[in-house]
């Protein structure tokens, strides 16, 4: 088993708070995780530019930030050429029933109880691992996967009888 010195297992405690940061930041899963691991690539050998005593999930969140930017920059200067997909596919909907179906999702997300919204949070939204959400909730591997599983099977439920738990 490797020995790690104190600053490689503070960044290792902050791998959850920096993926779920990469979520929000950027809507790409592939992409968020890739600057994640260029962020703790590029903290540990700039790790003589931090200073012991300030802020460690705060200097890493800068450098995660700052690496997408520079992404996103680089990325305006390439020429891409671009599909249209409505050619393609044969039209789109306008988004309306999109819209529809996040509204009924919301609702019916709403109506979880609040362990099971949140475990949904962490695994769903911020990609976490169920062995990360349990250490960031504080339980068992075993009681995530339940609260998932039970969240997950009542969504579908409440989705597919389009009741969202409400009589009609």
């Amino acid at each position: 088993m490797a020995t790690y010195d104190s600053f490689t297992n503070d960044i290792i405690v902050n791998l959850p708070y920096l993926k779920a940061f990469a979520r929000g930041l950027i809507k790409d899963r592939v992409l968020a995780e890739d600057v994640v691991q260029d962020t703790i690539v590029r903290a540990l050998s700039c790790r003589s530019q931090f200073r012991p005593g300030t802020n460690l999930r705060g200097w890493l969140i800068t450098i995660l930030r700052n690496r997408y930017f520079n992404l996103l920059r680089r990325s305006h200067c390439r020429a891409e050429i671009q599909i249209d997909v409505e050619l393609v596919s044969g039209g789109s909907s306008g988004g309306q029933e999109e819209a529809l179906a996040w509204k009924d999702f919301v609702s019916a997300f709403e109506q979880l109880p609040s362990g099971q919204q949140r475990a949904l949070a962490l695994i769903g939204a911020n990609g976490l691992s169920y062995e990360e959400a349990a250490q960031v909730t504080g339980c068992m591997v075993g009681t995530m996967k339940s609260r998932v599983s039970r969240a997950r099977h009542q969504l579908h439920t409440m989705l597919d009888e389009g009741t969202n738990g409400k009589a009609h």
